[in-house]
């Protein structure tokens, strides 16, 4: 999940958007200053000039051909139009909430390491307000839910940045807050409010997974064991 210093403006991402729906978004596609520049009202320099911020942003890779260029949504691109999605889903809906469900897993130890290294604890003190329990819920996503991870990306996140010891590089994370549910079988159940959805830029996971972090040892207080069904309502800071 890539983020950048650069920030586009509104202008921008109107360009974004006119060559996603030309196909960017599920591949490369074909796109010349002087078609851009038609659609945008605008002047050739103006739509390449455009192009070229999206790309210093990191929300579009492009490759130089004699028809043109060849153009890319990357996935910054995308999360950058899937927040303006939220926002106009905010204004007609009121909400951009995220519901996902899955099963308990046990994970790799992986959590339990890097959660607790003081660059990132540091930050979790800083931005979450507490210290997390040192160790990753672990859930296996429904089918259903695999495809709605994908809004996730479309709110905004607590973002953990990347840091350096002596030894090597950390890479940045993402948090969103969260709310942990746990149905019986009366439809009843245990809930848990102070957790936060946390996604590191480079994991082994796939969008099948999700990993949840809290003050506290979740399954001890929710009393979970592996495959137990939980609700996850992620939102905005």
């Amino acid at each position: 999940m890539a983020r950048t210093a650069e920030r586009v403006d509104h202008d921008e991402l109107a360009t974004l958007k006119l060559v996603a729906l030309d196909g960017a978004l599920e591949s490369r596609t074909t796109v010349t200053c002087a078609a851009l520049a038609d659609r945008l009202d605008a002047s050739n320099q103006t739509a390449s000039r455009r192009l070229q911020r999206l790309e210093d942003a990191d929300y579009v890779e492009r490759e130089m051909t004699g028809d043109g260029q060849l153009v890319a949504v990357t996935g910054t691109g995308e999360r950058a139009l899937k927040r303006e999605y939220a926002d106009y889903r905010r204004l007609f809906e009121g909400h951009a909430d995220v519901t996902l469900s899955g099963t308990v897993t046990s994970g790799m130890g992986e959590g339990r390491h890097y959660i607790s290294l003081p660059g990132y604890m540091r930050q979790f003190r800083e931005r979450l307000g507490y210290e997390p329990y040192e160790g990753t819920l672990n859930l296996d996503l429904d089918e259903e839910s695999v495809r709605d991870r994908a809004r996730m990306d479309a709110l905004a996140p607590i973002d953990i940045d990347g840091w350096a010891d002596e030894d090597r590089t950390y890479g940045p994370a993402y948090c969103w807050p969260a709310r942990v549910e746990r149905a019986d079988a009366s439809g009843e159940g245990e809930r848990y409010d102070a957790a936060h959805v946390i996604a590191p830029e480079r994991t082994h996971h796939g969008d099948d997974q999700l990993e949840v972090i809290a003050p506290d040892r979740l399954r001890d207080e929710l009393h979970l064991e592996d495959g137990d069904t939980l609700t996850i309502h992620v939102s905005e800071q």
